[in-house]
């Protein structure tokens, strides 16, 4: 059993680096521990298989815990092979692939051990902006391993044996693994910890693909490959598609390249990669609903937004604007989620995601696709707040709120003593939207620079990020903003 799990660790570094391409470092390492006759255990590589290897001919740094010797668990020595994996990696500017399958602190080497999480972190912290991290999650990873994956930049978990958590669902008072598995892929996903999910293949193939797409760190140009695609190619589509931007942003993308990132937390807000003449570009886009493999819908969502889906959305854009990758909009939203629980923090969730967009210097291009009222409208990537381009469609509207309501409030006594109380609304409430919430009002009011048919959208979008491709700001010279 121990060399078949010493093999799988290896194997599943070679399933994602090309073929041949992996050099080990520091296979002679063992555990330095002398107490409860550590010494007398064969600790080979001490847990832990380290190296670097290509994929698709980028440089990556990758270890892999190896559960065949002493379960995987980290120690000192363990924990530096990690951190001096890190160190090689910000030398070289090339990416880090952490995969994790432990039992946990080593019990033998305690402070020793605990030093070594310590060291890790430090290491993860430093990298964060400067690198992309990514983990995947094949067994266990509990406890202060589960830290790793937060400050990772992106995580993937086997759907049937990984078990990520900080306390274990017997742990936590009144529940238990069979009532409610909170250590599983799917609770994860849903909690917004991992981003995706899938068996060890799916693991392997997404890891390469995300590599591909993503700069290798955050000091070269925007990253870019050939692409033959038609940059005026028409979408008809896009009117249909856009109540699940997954299939507009798909249809937009070249050769309909979509990467969705965190697909199963906050649903009604959309996040991923798609690529425009060959450059990754980050999206983000305001959903109300999914539709199945039969164009059925299966789910809806109000055009609201919450505060897992303004979270979701801000560490979207921070990454985005860490690794110099433009970002593209699609609104459609009417306001926030109105609930008790929502109030409790929808108020940070949106200063969050305003915040994400107004303090990115990307390239950034908005197209308001649908309904775009009040500060909602606003916070998602307005010109108001930074975007560099502005586009809506001919059926989009853009105002306070919706025209028959505000028509309610503004002209309530008249509405009151009308006898044709119906008529009135109606009348009143298509002068508002004439004035105040067309979309060729707020492009008189500079507030939007184009107004572009649907099946345009993708040509639009091109020219702009062609345009803006040498964007360059100047800021106020500040440590960090506190938001």
């Amino acid at each position: 059993m121990s060399n078949a799990t010493s093999a799988s660790a290896r194997s599943r570094i070679e399933s994602i680096l090309d073929d041949n391409s992996f050099v080990e470092i520091g296979a002679g390492v063992k555990a330095r521990a002398t107490d409860f006759n550590l010494t007398a255990k064969n600790t080979l590589s001490d847990g832990v298989i380290t190296g670097y290897g290509v994929i698709n001919g980028n440089l990556v740094y990758v270890y892999s815990q190896d559960t065949s010797v002493m379960n995987g668990t980290i120690g000192e020595m363990h924990a530096k092979k990690i951190a001096g994996l890190y160190d090689m990696a910000m030398k070289m500017a090339a990416p880090v692939i952490g995969l994790v399958d432990c039992a946990g602190i080593r019990l033998q080497e305690a402070t020793d051990a605990l030093a070594g999480f310590g060291l890790v972190y430090k290491k993860m912290t430093e990298a964060s902006g400067v690198i992309p991290q990514i983990t995947a999650v094949y067994g266990n990873c509990g406890g202060g391993l589960a830290v790793l994956t937060g400050l990772s930049d992106f995580t993937f978990m086997e759907e049937k044996s990984g078990k990520l958590y900080v306390n274990t669902p017997n742990a936590l008072e009144g529940n238990y693994t069979e009532k409610l598995d909170t250590a599983s892929a799917k609770f994860q996903a849903e909690s917004g910890m991992v981003d995706f999910v899938g068996d060890e293949d799916t693991i392997a193939n997404g890891i390469r693909q995300l590599v591909s797409i993503l700069p290798a760190n955050n000091e070269g140009d925007i990253y870019s490959v050939e692409s033959s695609d038609d940059l005026n190619r028409v979408c008809p589509d896009m009117a249909a598609e856009i109540a699940d931007p997954a299939l507009a942003l798909s249809d937009i993308s070249d050769d309909n390249l979509f990467v969705e990132v965190k697909s199963a937390y906050a649903k009604e807000m959309v996040t991923g990669f798609i690529q425009i003449d060959g450059a990754t570009v980050g999206a983000v886009a305001n959903r109300t609903a999914i539709f199945d493999e039969n164009g059925e819908k299966a789910e809806e969502f109000e055009p609201v937004l919450t505060v897992n889906g303004a979270y979701k959305a801000a560490d979207f854009v921070n990454f985005c604007n860490a690794f110099e990758i433009p970002v593209v909009s699609l609104t459609a939203v009417k306001g926030f989620e109105a609930s008790v629980r929502s109030e409790k923090s929808i108020a940070k969730a949106v200063a969050k995601l305003t915040y994400a967009f107004a303090n990115a210097d990307v390239p950034k291009v908005n197209v308001i696709v649908g309904e775009a009222y009040g500060s909602a409208y606003v916070s998602m990537n307005s010109k108001s707040i930074g975007a560099d381009m502005t586009y809506a469609w001919p059926t989009a509207s853009i105002g306070m709120m919706d025209a028959e309501l505000a028509a309610k409030i503004m002209y309530a006594d008249e509405i009151a003593s009308s006898s044709d109380v119906a008529a009135t609304v109606s009348e009143k409430a298509a002068e508002y939207a004439s004035l105040q919430s067309s979309v060729e009002s707020a492009a008189a009011r500079g507030y939007v620079d184009t107004i572009i048919n649907p099946e345009d959208t993708r040509k639009y979008i091109a020219a702009s990020l062609e345009m803006l491709y040498r964007k360059s700001e100047i800021r106020f010279d500040k440590k960090h903003g506190t938001v």
